[in-house]
């Protein structure tokens, strides 16, 4: 194959790119793959990785303030966050720097640069030490999002900052205004309140995390409440003003008519915006909604033929790993093979104190598309690993159809949600049901062994729940 040629371009190194690029490579193409900026886009760089690692920080300083419980007495304990961010940075570099082994162990050539889609299978490529331009057979569009702007008079004002600036803070905000009660809005409220901010979120819905079961969202909210971050529901924000003494006025009307709200800093967090402006999308025919998501089908496909979309850019689910799997789809159907992609059983978590992690249906979605379903619950509050470890807050919450009780959805509220919760995304993926559950027997004393219980509960012959 001549020189600047290839069989599949990938244009975006975050992560359906660059796992698009390994698959594609392991079914024999030749793959190019263009970043412009960090291997591992968004989730390495400004969201998933960065975040958790300043919330592993937080947590432990929780843990050492509130040590007394568990016969631990120390003095004058204290947040650094500028080594915070240096640990998190050095994670950064080192996960960023295994992406680009990967990519030279598969053979992947890495071009930095800035792509742009030009009529006849080219790609422009815009970069010191890049060719200008490369030629392709199929292409991968997993170029990413970037936070979202909302049209709010002062919002682009100097204290405005987004989840990008706010991994950068050399030092702890006084408090802290948070547009938007998402998992990006209330990582940073359970992070920035753990380590000293006083913290208020603004959610324009009435719950936090639209569009998660309801009973889930009321819990997490509850707790963080709990621990003092103040939490709007139902309010949306009108302006951002300059305050006094160097605070931002945030305005917003709900249910109890107009409020102000002051922070030293306001945090935009309602939302991503698709990173697709630019690309040449639209001479090339690439048809986009109205938000600039590229439209594909369950192939990853766009309506131009050869060319297929992954990740955010698409936005059907803006998480990594359902990037990561999309860009597998994507990378087998150019290589010829027929794979589709399945968003039923993609679990969805929110990390903090208390985790949140779910997968499937809520119950209010269930029971709109099945009717009568059996519902099982479990307390943590009940479960012996929960209590040793001093985490009391949560459940697990189980949604099965009646007739059969094979699982339609779960919820899991509490410590490791987000490990947990893959037991019971393998449960739906093997259309496992409520008696496989509880017929499966779990280590005692675990986290894990509340989903037996649950699972119990729903068949009605509850072991260790209290009436």
């Amino acid at each position: 194959m001549p020189a600047g040629q290839f069989d599949l371009v990938v244009l975006g190194g975050g992560p359906g790119g660059y796992v698009a690029a390994i698959r594609a490579s392991q079914l024999g193409l030749r793959v190019a793959l263009i970043e412009k900026e960090g291997l591992g886009g968004t989730c390495t760089h400004k969201g998933c990785i960065p975040t958790k690692a300043l919330l592993r920080s937080a947590e432990i300083y929780r843990l050492a303030r509130a040590g007394e419980e568990f016969g631990i007495r120390a003095d004058n304990i204290r947040f650094d966050l500028r080594a915070a961010m240096a640990r998190k940075d050095r994670i950064v570099s080192r996960l960023a720097k295994g992406i680009e082994s990967l990519l030279a162990l598969n053979g992947i050539e890495l071009f930095r640069g800035e792509g742009r889609l030009r009529p006849g299978g080219v790609v422009e490529v815009k970069g010191e030490g890049a060719p200008s331009e490369v030629r392709f057979e199929k292409l991968i569009i997993a170029t990413g999002s970037s936070p979202l702007w909302l049209p709010i008079p002062g919002a682009q004002s100097s204290g405005v900052i987004t989840s990008d600036e706010a991994l950068k803070l050399e030092e702890v905000p006084n408090s802290l205004v948070i547009i938007g009660g998402g998992a990006v809005g209330l990582e940073f409220a359970a992070l920035f309140g753990d380590i000293g901010s006083s913290v208020t979120v603004l959610e324009m819905m009435p719950q936090v995390l639209p569009g998660e079961d309801q009973e889930a969202a009321e819990a997490l909210a509850k707790a963080l409440r709990r621990r003092g971050i103040a939490i709007e529901t139902g309010s949306k924000v009108s302006s951002i003003e300059n305050g006094s003494g160097g605070l931002k006025l945030v305005r917003a009307s709900g249910n109890g008519g107009q409020r102000a709200f002051e922070g030293q800093l306001v945090l935009m967090a309602a939302g991503r915006a698709p990173n697709t402006k630019g690309l040449g999308l639209e001479g090339a025919g690439v048809a986009m909604d109205g938000s600039g998501r590229i439209i594909v089908n369950d192939r990853m496909e766009t309506n131009v033929p050869g060319v297929f979309a992954v990740g955010d850019a698409v936005g059907k689910q803006m998480l990594a790993h359902s990037a990561m799997a999309e860009g597998i789809i994507a990378a087998e159907n150019a290589a010829g093979l027929d794979s589709r992609m399945d968003y039923a059983t993609i679990p969805r978590c929110v990390y903090g104190e208390p985790e949140v992690a779910s997968v499937g249906l809520s119950e209010a979605e269930a029971r709109e598309t099945h009717g009568n379903v059996i519902v099982g619950r479990f307390p943590m509050l009940a479960n012996g690993r929960a209590l040793t470890l001093g985490e009391r807050e949560g459940f697990v919450k189980l949604v099965a159809d009646a007739e059969y009780k094979a699982l339609l959805g779960a919820q899991i509220v509490g410590p490791n949600a987000s490990e947990l919760i893959h037991e019971l995304a393998v449960a739906m993926r093997s259309e496992c049901t409520l008696e496989c559950l509880a017929e499966a027997i779990h280590a005692h004393p675990t986290l894990a062994e509340a989903i037996r219980e649950a699972a119990l509960d729903g068949l009605g012959k509850p072991l260790h729940k209290h009436k």
